[in-house]
């Protein structure tokens, strides 16, 4: 008998790849389920060599044709791994039994803004596992998936001569600036370690790699902007080491279990959004007792107190000496 499941997830990168194991537990436990997935047409990439997704919907900002595409699928369940206003309303119309879970709004609003903590220690994949109970599926402990389609494998054969025979992926930038390291600390940063650095970022993070690699000693390769997001998942996948902040690149190389050195500014693991199964010498990096932090639950374009300590405070010569140690 076929059941088929639609799971919803819009975006964005990191999101989307801490869903995987609910796809791929989803597809290998319930017999006869077949798994369509509905995401935003730009991070169509992240999804699309994935072999336990049968379809993907693509979101194109036309809702009312898409719950027509949707509707005409003919769905048995919705796994609801958003859970917005824009889900809510895609399963009003489809009227088919959906599961969700619980984003802890009213308690990331307590931690944020008056540092009461009543967060669980919870993983947020293990609560979108958590949709899937009906199902009697379980957690298979096999951590996050990532698969690169075979024509955007990197040939690090192609990179500079120092790079060949090992690197550290140094991720630059986040989707907010209280996320990111500040320029002159990566410099520093990349300075003190003195191996192979790759830098990984977006278009918008050019001017701020071109700035590291000129002034920093030793190899800096500056790879931001020049590849796409599954090319500089192969960079990734490749590197002996990844820092990075609490962004998408972050989870990706949890999928690869690799090293991580995680550095966290405004936002704190304890909202579940850790490195999820990576490799055991992982290390979290942060400023612990500063009273101010979290002082978001996603971030800003700016520090709100202007002294961005949750950032200028870390250590780069310990975690220089960290990612030797690791490398």
């Amino acid at each position: 008998m076929k059941v088929k499941f639609l799971i919803i997830r819009f975006s964005s990168i990191g999101d989307i790849v801490l869903t995987t194991p609910v796809i791929r537990c989803l597809k290998q436990q319930v017999n006869g389920s077949i798994v369509h997935y509905a995401v935003k047409k730009q991070f169509l990439p992240l999804l699309q060599a994935n072999p336990y997704i049968d379809k993907i919907h693509c979101f194109d900002n036309n809702l009312n044709a898409f719950i027509r595409e949707l509707k005409n699928e003919g769905f048995d369940y919705i796994i609801d791994l958003h859970h917005n206003l824009r889900t809510l309303l895609i399963k009003s119309r489809l009227r088919i039994l959906d599961f969700s879970f619980p984003k802890l709004n009213y308690k990331k609003w307590l931690i944020v803004n008056f540092k009461i903590d009543r967060l669980p220690r919870i993983h947020i994949v293990d609560r979108y596992m958590k949709t899937l109970a009906l199902f009697d599926v379980v957690n298979d402990g096999k951590g996050l998936d990532y698969f690169i389609p075979e024509g955007d494998a990197m040939d690090i054969g192609k990179l500079p001569a120092d790079f060949r025979n090992g690197y550290v992926a140094l991720v630059v930038g986040a989707k907010h600036a209280t996320k990111q390291l500040p320029v002159d600390k990566l410099i520093s940063l990349c300075s003190l370690i003195n191996k192979p650095i790759v830098l990984l970022g977006g278009k918008e993070d050019v001017s701020a790699g071109e700035a590291i690699a000129q002034n920093a000693k030793g190899p800096v390769y500056n790879a931001c902007g020049q590849f796409s997001i599954n090319q500089s998942a192969s960079l990734v996948q490749q590197a002996r080491l990844v820092i990075c902040p609490d962004t998408g690149l972050m989870h990706i190389a949890a999928a690869f279990r690799k090293k991580i050195i995680s550095i966290w500014g405004n936002t704190i693991p304890e909202f579940g959004m850790a490195p999820y199964l990576p490799h055991e010498d992982s290390r979290i990096i942060q400023v612990e007792g500063l009273s101010c932090r979290p002082c978001s639950k996603i971030g800003y374009a700016s520090c709100p107190k202007k002294h961005f300590r949750c950032m200028n405070d870390i250590d780069e010569n310990q975690m220089a000496c960290l990612a030797t140690a690791l490398f």
